[in-house]
């Protein structure tokens, strides 16, 4: 059964980023006492919710899946109230701004919490986000009186939230939705089909707050005619009271490869009378706010995959220990340490590049305002990776932790196959794996000539000259390791710099093996930050935790770095038969 990894998360967030001296005196957190007793309470409680509450549903979601019937949906069995659960003690608000009901507290908190309720089941963990991303949505572009009627109640979890982007036949190309939104009065009358739409119907909550990309009659042609609507389940009188039910309806809901306990609906906006909804943001700018979701949406995937692949280490790891072949427990054959040794050691390397970006995240937006902008960009280079490289890599450690079980493992009764099974549509959902490359490459690494990454990459070398200062020979190797891959990095960055100058399509080509480099790298990157701190603390306590972090960090840079030679040769490579192979060929 799955605990959280509270030990693990608290070191990060209290010793290696040191959560207290670098939030604790910003006005925004004044009175929040950020520090290591805040951190353990918190870190506590969900994991006690995690392990108590959601983990017992992954099963049963997986073996008594969501149904539709009549448009209505029934949830898997305890969902509703492990939902509500999650709401009573405030989860759904945690850094949501306390004008509008939330707790205000540091993002880097949010994000602990919600690995360890798609480390528990990912089916239920995607409730919380959406809703979450949705509020942000909402607070970042709908007017004040949509923000005081609906955010209170987001917050809270009373309500729920989606959004409503992808249409059959459209895809990932925004530009060609059909879906339109008729002017009438203080609203608009919403006519349209939406495919895919995660929790986007259920009896969990009293109200579901749709957020819908539609067109308006006069919108221009393509991307630049999208508007963002406001499209409750119910309307909502202006004292906060429901009123009758708005005409939105389930059709389906998806049978999908995994995630079952996960509502993924078809939803019908407007089939009888038109559906009300209302603007948010300025007409034809609907895209751009929605990015806002989206882009807060693509972190929190990033951390599904690390939390899948925490999953399924948990459970590789007892099963290795418990299952005897040749006379003894598997977990002393070598090829077995390997695999979880290598699950082990890119789990945490996940872990430490999440929590420390959800703190870079925290500073572009609540730090000192002269920051503000380096942040941001720190921020907006690290998102295509974070969501990429981490959910390429929790599925890799979900298929490896099968691998550990043997042919058990391939029989759905362990429960070993239903990680793979959820987490492999984390690198196809909000926005491709693919799409995440080429956003790196043409947006983030282009628009200011690697500037952002260069930045990351001294900060890189300052660590890794750390390391090779250190007498630990395990520590001097992993900061040679580490330079290596730095340098590396570097010069795969200006190839595609030069190559992107000259002929951006053919730049592209060695996109997703950049950005699978990157990943590796800041992973790795991180984990030896917090090896730094490890080896130190080791010297002053008995604690086995601090020997094995280091272990751990010195492994990967021994198993793991080694990944961005390889991508780096890729990246060299794509300038060739990549771009020449005739497509007839293919």
């Amino acid at each position: 059964m799955y605990q959280a990894p509270l030990e693990d998360l608290q070191f990060l967030i209290d010793d290696v980023l040191r959560a207290e001296d670098v939030l604790g005196g910003l006005p925004e957190f004044s009175g929040l006492e950020v520090g290591p007793d805040l951190t353990g309470a918190l870190l506590a409680e969900a994991g006690r919710l995690a392990a108590e509450v959601v983990a017992p549903l992954r099963r049963v979601g997986d073996q008594r899946p969501v149904t539709c019937d009549d448009g209505r949906i029934t949830l898997s069995p305890g969902y509703a109230e492990a939902l509500q659960q999650l709401a009573a003690g405030g989860w759904l608000g945690v850094a949501a701004d306390p004008e509008y009901g939330g707790q205000g507290l540091p993002e880097l908190y949010n994000t602990a919490a919600f690995e360890m309720w798609n480390g528990a089941d990912l089916a239920f963990g995607l409730a919380p986000m959406l809703s979450t991303g949705a509020a942000l949505a909402l607070h970042a572009h709908g007017s004040e009186a949509l923000k005081r009627l609906y955010l209170p109640r987001l917050h809270s979890g009373e309500w729920t939230g989606t959004m409503n982007l992808t249409e059959g036949g459209a895809g990932s190309d925004l530009g060609v939705l059909k879906t339109r939104a008729e002017p009438e009065g203080d609203h608009y009358r919403i006519r349209g089909q939406k495919i895919y739409i995660t929790w986007g119907d259920h009896e969990a909550a009293e109200n579901i707050i749709h957020l819908v990309l539609a067109r308006l009659p006069d919108a221009p042609e393509g991307s630049r005619g999208i508007s963002l609507f406001l499209v409750p389940k119910y309307l909502v009188n202006p004292d906060g009271s429901l009123g009758e039910r708005n005409d939105v309806w389930p059709v389906s809901t998806e049978h999908k490869l995994g995630i079952h306990g996960s509502p993924t609906c078809v939803m019908a906006f407007g089939d009888r009378e038109g559906a009300i909804g209302y603007l948010v943001g300025e007409e034809n700018r609907g895209l751009a706010c929605m990015f806002t979701m989206m882009n807060e949406a693509r972190l929190k995937v990033g951390v599904q995959g690390l939390a899948a692949a925490e999953g399924a280490r948990q459970q590789a790891l007892a099963y290795a220990r418990e299952r005897v072949q040749g006379g003894v427990a598997i977990i002393h054959h070598p090829d077995v340490r390997r695999m979880l040794l290598t699950m082990t050691a890119l789990t945490e390397a996940m872990r430490a590049l999440a929590c420390s970006e959800a703190l870079t995240l925290d500073l572009a937006h609540r730090g000192p305002e002269a920051e503000r902008p380096a942040r941001q960009a720190r921020i907006d280079l690290m998102i295509p990776v974070i969501k990429a490289w981490m959910t390429e890599v929790g599925e890799e450690v979900a298929s490896m932790g099968i691998q550990v079980h043997g042919g058990m493992g391939y029989i759905e009764e362990t429960g070993a196959a239903q990680f793979l099974r959820d987490v492999r549509i984390t690198s196809i959902y909000e926005g491709t794996n693919g799409i995440q490359a080429a956003d790196l490459v043409a947006r983030k690494l282009a628009r200011d000539g690697g500037g952002a990454l260069a930045t990351v990459l001294e900060a890189v070398g300052r660590t890794a000259s750390q390391l090779s200062e250190q007498a630990d020979a395990g520590l001097g190797a992993l900061g040679t390791a580490l330079e290596q891959a730095r340098s590396a990095l570097e010069t795969s960055a200006d190839l595609l710099l030069q190559r992107h100058a000259q002929d951006p399509a053919r730049a592209l080509g060695g996109s997703f093996d950049f950005l699978m480099q990157c990943g590796y790298l800041f992973g790795g990157w991180q984990l030896a930050r917090g090896a730094l701190v490890a080896a130190a603390r080791a010297a002053e306590s008995d604690n086995p935790f601090y020997p094995r972090k280091v272990a751990t960090a010195v492994a990967y840079g021994e198993l793991i770095l080694p990944r961005c030679a390889a991508h780096a040769g890729a990246v060299k490579g794509s300038g060739g038969q990549l771009a020449e192979f005739p497509e007839a060929w293919l």
